[in-house]
């Protein structure tokens, strides 16, 4: 899940591959992704995540509209405040933070990139969903989705598409925990 969208975007690990989702992007994935990013939620984002979005989506508003209306609570402890519109930092007990924004009544969150938030997310049982997108593609090394420390969760998929270039989109809900049988 490392870098998809450039070749800058995160070298660490010496990783060259950045901007690999780039070859694979066709209207079809376009329009997924413009269904999932349409609605009412806020974003729950990592720094770096924020940091790279900041940079870009306040001054290219015509690829997701609603970016600088919603609400972006960004896990750091090291940023508390930020010149874009809607940013709410969430430092100290973050896992604490997060539980009580699911348990509000806001809208859902969504989470986009943020690797190293995801894994927290995993380990303390905070993922209702999964929107993932599966790239015919093999990278070698790289961060990784699920990495140690994730715990065992079972999902059922409600959606799946193929997009002509060979991407599946595959949206998961959390069905309890693992069942495990026999043969």
């Amino acid at each position: 899940m490392q870098a998809p969208g450039g070749p800058e975007e995160d070298t660490s690990g010496d990783f060259k591959y950045g901007g690999w989702t780039a070859p694979y992007f066709d209207d079809f994935s376009g329009k997924f992704m413009a269904k999932e990013m349409a609605g009412k939620y806020d974003l729950l984002l990592g720094r770096k995540t924020f940091e790279i979005f900041a940079s870009y989506w306040p001054k290219h508003t015509d690829g997701w509209p609603q970016i600088n209306k919603i609400t972006k609570y960004v896990a750091s402890n090291s940023i508390k405040k930020h010149k874009w519109d809607n940013s709410v930092f969430l430092n100290g007990d973050i896992v604490g933070k997060i539980k009580k924004l699911k348990k509000g009544k806001g809208p859902d969150l969504q989470v986009y990139g943020s690797g190293n938030l995801i894994q927290t997310l995993f380990k303390n049982d905070l993922v209702d969903e999964l929107w993932l997108k599966i790239f015919p593609i093999t990278l070698g090394k790289g961060k990784r989705l699920f990495e140690d420390g994730a715990i065992p969760a079972a999902f059922k998929l409600i959606e799946s598409k193929t997009s002509p270039s060979g991407v599946i989109f595959a949206n998961y809900k959390r069905a309890g925990i693992v069942k495990t049988g026999s043969f």
